[in-house]
């Protein structure tokens, strides 16, 4: 069996030439998947993978690849493919140090397995499964075919990095922290949740400790990052303690978007704080009460008195 290719290098410019489309642009740093052709039942069906890979024309070539292995399987007894398969194109741009290190790989997949890949660090394609080796030593052989896949390092890879770089590497989103204190904790009544939120903000890559009086708190539960929907993420990070009075605990934040680390702070109120604080708070909801109702009195009291009339009027 044969593998179909996917066109000899996919690139922005030479989907261009094959397709007479515009330029197709795709995201730099991630993976890219060419065009998914299906065939079940004889029908062919096409959906596009990934974000905006320049379609390829190999969907004649797998229909044709299923019908000649039922054909032989009717013939020779070889067992028949299922009704439903899937052949799978994928390529990749892999950044190192910005454009300095390029590498360029496209790989084939049928159905979950990986027959066969093209390397542009190895200039040659490399058979992953067995079922792969026919082609690939084919391949291998056609030297333009090699020279077009190499190609695809400047003409894909670099090409689309600086179209996206902008975006999707320089861009800096400053996080919000906050530190959140609940004395709801179950392993004990006495102790402190405190949780430091650090949301939307990018890129990914962030540091987050707790310290207690200027030293480190190494027991701390981190969540998983959370994806916003919006290119920013949110993360939380737990410390469980008991706070003492006297204590100043400090959330540090180190992202890419700051000049240095920043840090929140948060102390524990004692008894008598919290007393006082509570009877400020009463005291001023009382004061507003009774005032609005001695003005209320007095605003009704002047509405109801008779205003003299001045003596000249008086006949």
């Amino acid at each position: 069996m044969t593998l179909p290719r996917l066109g000899g290098g996919l690139d922005a410019r030479g989907a261009e030439r094959r397709s007479g489309r515009g330029l197709q642009e795709f995201p730099p740093g991630l993976s890219g998947e060419s065009p998914i052709w299906e065939s079940s039942g004889g029908e062919e069906e096409r959906r596009m993978g990934g974000s905006g890979a320049a379609p390829l024309a190999f969907g004649g070539l797998l229909l044709g690849m299923g019908a000649l292995v039922v054909s032989a399987s009717e013939g020779l007894g070889v067992e028949a493919p299922p009704e439903h398969f899937l052949y799978q194109g994928k390529h990749e741009c892999h950044f190192s140090n910005g454009t300095q290190r390029i590498r360029y790989l496209e790989r084939h997949f049928f159905d979950r397995q990986e027959l066969a890949y093209f390397d542009s660090e190895r200039g040659k394609f490399v058979a992953v499964a067995e079922l792969g080796e026919p082609t690939v030593k084919a391949w291998n052989q056609d030297k333009d075919l090699l020279r077009g896949e190499m190609a695809a390092v400047d003409s894909f890879c670099r090409h689309n990095y600086e179209i996206h770089a902008p975006f999707a590497h320089s861009r800096r989103v400053q996080p919000k922290v906050k530190i959140t204190p609940t004395d709801n904790v179950e392993s004990s009544p006495h102790n402190t949740l405190l949780i430091c939120t650090v949301n939307r903000f990018f890129p990914a890559g962030i540091e987050i400790k707790w310290f207690r009086n200027g030293k480190e708190e190494p027991k701390v539960w981190t969540t998983d990052l959370i994806r916003n929907g919006d290119w920013t993420f949110h993360i939380e990070v737990m410390l469980e303690t008991k706070p003492e009075r006297g204590d100043v605990y400090t959330c540090q934040v180190e992202h890419a978007s700051f000049e240095g680390p920043v840090t929140v702070k948060w102390e524990p109120q004692s008894d008598s704080a919290r007393s006082k604080m509570w009877t400020g708070i009463v005291g001023i909801v009382l004061g507003l009460v009774f005032g609005a109702t001695g003005l209320a009195l007095y605003l009704k009291n002047k509405k109801g008195q008779t205003v003299p009339q001045p003596a000249g009027l008086i006949s």
